[in-house]
């Protein structure tokens, strides 16, 4: 009887060791329909551990930081990134968009940004069904546009410098320094401002043919966005009994003014020239019915788009004498406080405004500023810009 009862507890043993094993390994269940096999058994990896890390990855582009914040300024970009895992990558997952990698473990989407706050959504499955799952927010903020960016995309500054320093008629005496003040203008503009090379013309000695000309093209070539600077240095006359000024080109004649260039004659073509602003610098007389000088207003509001966007017609000029001196105290001290200028917007006004003393007090002329008439001033400016 106790050996009937030692073989049946060894048989029970048995069986109960028996179903252990079988649960403990794979099982497979088959239907008509699917196919499915588990495994009780953990992942392993080459080291004899569970594999339960999941995939790494490296974003190259943008530049994304620990904080998994990136900013940007444009509405598209090429997101970049490369991942890698022992048991090899089974799937990418961008904003629920699957992509290809490379056999290096390279991928790359393009993304589609809204203004602010854009989540990008990452999942790397390995293949062994470990997952990373990552958040990344790209910030997308609305470029600014400046008043520089507005002017870039639809303006040119043009310029038309002249200077004189070698007369025909021998009874006109020769000057020195027109010409070499008209090269220092006309190299400032192009360094430190926004005046290309090809759209400022510099002439040298010009007869009157030749400045006509140069209005003429003006004329045509300028539109309704575009700015104008015109600089004259040479002779000038003021003719107190006629009002009205003149520019004596190098073809002149001293006491035949068929020759010479009336301010008159010179307003007619602003007239003609449609130009958004159009500032005429004059290192010899201008005045008359045709110029109307202004008090100053030394704290004007530094609303330079305010100023761009009203079109204007404005002067300066060295002074009221019927001559000025070879040596322009004028015109120095207006390209020094162009040269030293550090901001990024200048108005005419305020230009003149920095050196208006200067002038008077280290000479006998008193410099003249304001708008000239009937040619278009609505109130606006003549505005610089840095480069």
């Amino acid at each position: 009887m106790n050996k009937t009862k030692m073989q049946i507890k060894r048989i029970i043993l048995m069986l109960i060791t028996l179903f252990s094993a079988v649960m403990v390994q794979a099982q497979v269940i088959k239907s008509e329909k699917a196919f499915v096999q588990v495994k009780s058994k953990p992942k392993i990896n080459t080291t004899g551990q569970a594999d339960n890390t999941p995939p790494e990855m490296k974003i190259l582009s943008p530049s994304i930081f620990s904080d998994f914040k990136y900013k940007c300024n444009v509405p598209e970009i090429n997101f970049i990134g490369k991942v890698k895992d022992e048991s090899g990558i089974a799937s990418v997952i961008v904003n629920s968009k699957i992509l290809e990698t490379s056999d290096a473990g390279f991928f790359s989407t393009i993304l589609q940004l809204k203004p602010g706050d854009n989540e990008i959504s990452v999942i790397i499955m390995d293949k062994k069904d470990n997952i990373l799952d990552t958040r990344i927010i790209i910030e997308y903020s609305l470029p600014v546009v400046t008043l520089a960016d507005r002017v870039a995309q639809k303006a040119k500054y043009y310029g038309l410098i002249i200077g004189i320093n070698n007369y025909e008629d021998q009874s006109i005496p020769n000057l020195d320094n027109p010409i070499k003040d008209a090269q220092k203008l006309f190299d400032v503009l192009i360094s430190n401002y926004t005046f290309s090379k090809e759209n400022v013309l510099l002439i040298k000695d010009p007869k009157r043919a030749d400045i006509i000309n140069s209005l003429e093209y003006y004329a045509r070539k300028i539109t309704g966005n575009d700015n104008l600077l015109i600089f004259f240095a040479g002779h000038g006359w003021w003719d107190e009994v006629a009002n009205n000024g003149y520019w004596l080109p190098s073809d002149a004649k001293k006491n035949i003014k068929t020759d010479w260039i009336r301010n008159s004659t010179l307003v007619d073509y602003l007239n003609e020239i449609r130009s958004k602003h159009t500032l005429l610098i004059t290192d010899a007389c201008f005045g008359g019915a045709i110029f109307k000088t202004r008090t100053l207003n030394t704290d004007i509001p530094d609303a330079m788009e305010k100023l761009y966007d009203l079109p204007s017609r404005k002067v300066m000029t060295s002074g009221t004498l019927t001559e000025v001196p070879d040596r322009s105290i004028f015109v120095k001290f207006l390209i020094e406080r162009l040269e030293g200028n550090s901001e990024k917007y200048l108005s005419s006004e305020q230009l003149f405004s920095s050196f208006r003393i200067a002038v008077i007090n280290n000479s006998d002329a008193i410099p003249q500023y304001g708008e000239i008439r009937n040619v278009g001033d609505q109130g606006g400016d003549f505005i610089f810009i840095r480069k």
